[in-house]
């Protein structure tokens, strides 16, 4: 058995954007935020992190600043995929030298590649740096979806132990479960999901929602793993128009609005994704205050 980065939920932050480039001062509120309202790991520069649009300096300074805050206090996962191998190695190193516990690595995408590639691409950059990896599989990003059985490929590696699951496919899911046991720890990647992934052996989840309702996120899993099967149930159930409302443009247009609208200076993405429509803040916004009146 391979070792667990961590079980529960771990929060795929955004990152607040000023005239100056990072907001560190909102971005240390925000891990703050998340520690004390009980999130079992933090993933920076990842996609609701906007890492695709940051800059070498920018992303390895974001990590600083949360490996830093956290100090040692839960795990601090950094986003290092991208499409270019050879830059996915420099920035994993950067982020091992940084102090960071785990990585996060995306499939490449646009110039995709097959699934033979993506074991030699994950070969390449596992055999980089000692730090354990989460795979992570999201096709409907990137085009890319890895199959359980590359999975297994995968698994075999020592320091790749846990895979990222957003294709929204259970039965996959499911066939990852059972040729991988042990050796590869699963995370919904999805927060509709959280519970049919954890039904299925797996770890908790790597969340957008916990952004705004960190506590509930993490209860969703605790709850869950605690035998205690019908009050997670009815926190997931009754986050989900919530969760629809955070996807209901391209994440993270909806998180970072919601983020503004719980009191933090967040900002706008930057371009090319713009500032979330009005109907639809409407929307996100009652039901950010609907939650709250719940839970």
């Amino acid at each position: 058995m391979k070792k667990n980065i961590f079980t529960g939920c771990g929060t795929a932050i955004a990152t607040p954007f000023d005239e100056n480039g990072v907001n560190f001062k909102e971005l240390q509120r925000l891990i703050e935020f998340q520690i004390s309202e009980g999130v079992d790991a933090l993933v920076v520069c990842g996609t609701t992190g906007e890492a695709s649009t940051m800059s070498f300096k920018e992303k390895c300074d974001t990590i600083q600043c949360a490996v830093h805050n956290a100090n040692g206090r839960i795990p601090i996962i950094a986003g290092t995929g991208g499409n270019n191998t050879q830059e996915v190695i420099k920035m994993s190193k950067s982020a091992e030298e940084l102090g960071v516990d785990a990585l996060l690595i995306v499939t490449p995408y646009y110039n995709k590649t097959t699934q033979a590639g993506l074991v030699a691409h994950y070969n390449a950059v596992a055999s980089s740096v000692s730090l354990p990896i989460i795979l992570y599989s999201v096709p409907s990003r990137t085009g890319v979806n890895i199959t359980p059985e590359t999975c297994l490929e995968l698994s075999k590696i020592d320091n790749i132990v846990a895979i990222k699951e957003a294709s929204g496919n259970l039965s996959q899911v499911a066939d990852i479960a059972h040729l991988c046991g042990d050796n590869l720890d699963i995370y919904s990647g999805n927060d509709d999901q959280i519970l049919p992934i954890l039904s299925l052996g797996g770890k908790g989840v790597i969340s957008v929602l916990s952004n705004i309702y960190p506590k509930l996120t993490h209860n969703i899993v605790a709850d869950f793993l605690n035998g205690n099967f019908e009050k997670a149930k009815s926190l997931q159930l009754h986050a989900l128009p919530l969760i629809h409302a955070l996807f209901s443009e391209v994440n993270p247009i909806p998180v970072k609005a919601g983020l503004n609208m719980i009191g933090f200076d967040f900002g706008i993405p930057r371009l090319p994704l713009v500032e979330m429509t009005e109907s639809k803040k409407d929307i996100l916004k009652q039901e950010i205050a609907r939650l709250k009146d719940i839970y």
